[in-house]
């Protein structure tokens, strides 16, 4: 039993299983659109994030000098590394535009995580700038770039409905990433001023309980509304209202680490079964 527990945590903390939900978004924008959609995009996403994410957290671990197993730290070095590697094949893969488009966002990743400026702290630090840019590039990656990648002629990038797309997934993500903010709040950096610092925790749930009407209403802004996409993204707002109202600082780590970062593979996955 020790050996699985371990084993789900290094799976965890490399980062293994917010890739899989990057991932699902990606293969959910692929499902939304139609488009016949070559595995280059969403194995380049998955790996991408997994070299990514990696580098965040443990670029952070450095620089605050906080102790990490060293066989878990190498492990997840190694697979970092290789995750890259394999990262970079698939990028060659992508269409111009969209190798465009992905450096851009892993400018802003750069920029979210290194300090450039002398005396200036990395994006990360910026009052209340964390959870915008985290939001920007989740929505990018997973609606545009695969979009850009399946037309190159950019027609499908001028449809209403992928602007639509965009903006529902930022909020999506905004709204998950309240959920880590609300349960991160006793750890985080009072410089940071993410949303709960600021407002608190009660006004930060009714927030993302607001957010989440035009999430859901977006969708009935398409030119194709489909019927049952309305009933899983109403389940897919219950589920996010549950898991907001019940979020707080004494939530283990398993609560948004797991169960909040697997809503974009159930979201997934109701797709697959009642909709391809």
């Amino acid at each position: 039993m020790g050996f699985l527990k371990k084993l789900f945590d290094f799976y965890l903390s490399a980062s293994l299983h917010v890739a899989l939900s990057s991932m699902a978004l990606v293969l959910i924008t692929r499902q939304m659109f139609g488009f016949e959609m070559a595995s280059s995009v969403p194995l380049f996403v998955f790996f991408g994030t997994v070299a990514g994410y990696n580098f965040v957290k443990y670029d952070a671990i450095a620089r605050t000098a906080k102790k990490e197993p060293v066989f878990r730290v190498k492990a997840i070095a190694f697979l970092s590394l290789a995750s890259l590697l394999a990262a970079g094949y698939f990028f060659l893969q992508l269409q111009r535009t969209t190798q465009a488009a992905c450096t851009f966002f892993a400018a802003l990743t750069i920029l979210y995580t290194l300090p450039f400026f002398p005396n200036r702290k990395n994006a990360r630090n910026w009052a209340g700038v964390k959870i915008y840019i985290v939001s920007l590039c989740w929505a990018g990656v997973t609606v545009l770039m695969p979009v850009l990648d399946a037309d190159a002629s950019l027609h499908h990038f001028m449809e209403w409905d992928v602007y639509l797309k965009f903006v529902q997934r930022f909020v999506l993500v905004f709204v998950l990433v309240l959920i880590f903010e609300i349960i991160d709040l006793a750890k985080d950096d009072p410089h940071l001023h993410t949303v709960p610092q600021q407002i608190g925790v009660r006004r930060t749930k009714w927030l993302g309980f607001g957010l989440l009407i035009p999430f859901y209403l977006l969708e009935l802004l398409q030119q194709r509304v489909d019927a049952g996409r309305l009933w899983i993204n109403l389940a897919m707002v219950l589920i996010l209202v549950l898991f907001l109202a019940f979020a707080n600082e004494k939530k283990s780590r398993y609560y948004a680490a797991f169960w909040v970062e697997a809503i974009p593979i159930l979201w997934w996955v109701l797709i697959f079964l009642f909709q391809f």
